[in-house]
């Protein structure tokens, strides 16, 4: 089966500088692929080649058996795109824009626009200028999926949108694999790549630092914990907490409650129950950010070479 996308050596540079360095990426149909990595990694520059937005300096890539800078329009229809920095503006009402945006892109099943309106939370009798951030997001979105395409390019998508319409676009994200739509997702959160991806590249300083399934990268298995615990002596807490499996960075303070944070990296089961033998008065679990996770992943000293792109 001919891959969606596949790039060999794919490199661009912008006079001395080099923005993605020989990117080699097998992308499979019916994939959600996740591209991810701090802002400035490269993301968005090897997206806009895929796209023909851009050209490489050298190297090749094929996007749906084609040539970008080749396919034209006909390769252009057959994809979904939202750019990272998505700018709508104007008088037009955001249905009157999606009309016209349908008639570039193809057909539209009949309802489809609407159907994506409602489950994103968007009036489209609005005139555009007057959308918040959030609701010109998904005016894109909705311009992206509508017309079912084979392959979806998403550049940050749910930059502005709250908790529960990113919940939306992650269902609509593993609808679209289920119709065998290709979706090539690039974020710099790690939950959202967690959530809706099957394989996931790591990019940074325009390089390919880590590749694999999901899984197997263990992206959001490290954690970090903040308790506060009310009925308990540190001392005796602490030498429960050191035996469990995969926790570290353990610091205790004592006051009127003791606090906790630590950091887990693997199953945070064990923990839980043994906080649950006690007063619990607050609890937090944050993920870190991808940097920290990129150090606590491969190892402090492995992950500073792997953050400088060695």
């Amino acid at each position: 089966m001919t891959p969606a996308i596949r790039t060999h050596e794919l490199t661009k540079r912008y006079g001395s500088r080099t923005a993605v360095h020989s990117l080699d990426l097998t992308i499979e149909p019916g994939t959600v692929f996740g591209l991810i990595g701090p802002n400035g990694a490269g993301k968005t520059t090897t997206l806009r080649m895929l796209l023909d937005i851009i050209r490489p300096t050298s190297g090749t890539a094929m996007v749906l058996g084609k040539v970008p800078d080749e396919g034209g329009p006909a390769l252009r229809r057959r994809i979904g795109f939202v750019p990272g920095e998505l700018r709508l503006e104007g008088r037009v009402r955001g249905r009157t824009l999606l009309a016209h945006y349908a008639e570039i892109s193809g057909p539209v099943a009949p309802g489809a626009i609407d159907d994506l309106a409602d489950r994103l939370g968007v009036d489209l009798s609005r005139q555009v200028r007057t959308l918040s951030k959030g609701n010109k997001q998904k005016l894109g979105l909705v311009q992206a999926f509508m017309h079912r395409p084979e392959l979806l390019v998403l550049d940050e998508p749910t930059s502005g949108l709250d908790p529960l319409v990113q919940r939306e676009f992650l269902g609509m994200v593993r609808e679209a694999r289920a119709n065998g739509q290709t979706v090539l997702l690039s974020s710099h959160v790690l939950s959202e790549i967690q959530q809706a991806a099957d394989q996931v590249a790591v990019l940074n300083e325009g390089r390919i630092v880590a590749e694999g399934p999901v899984a197997s990268l263990r992206l959001g298995r490290i954690r970090r914990i903040r308790a506060t615990l009310d009925g308990v002596a540190p001392d005796s807490l602490r030498d429960e907490l050191e035996r469990l499996p995969g926790l570290r960075d353990i610091h205790l303070a004592d006051g009127e409650a003791v606090r906790l944070s630590a950091t887990v990296d693997g199953d945070i089961d064990p923990l839980v129950k043994t906080l649950a033998r006690f007063h619990v008065v607050d609890l937090a679990v944050e993920e870190p950010d991808l940097e920290e996770s990129v150090l606590q992943l491969y190892g402090s000293e492995r992950g500073e070479e792997v953050l400088r792109g060695r």
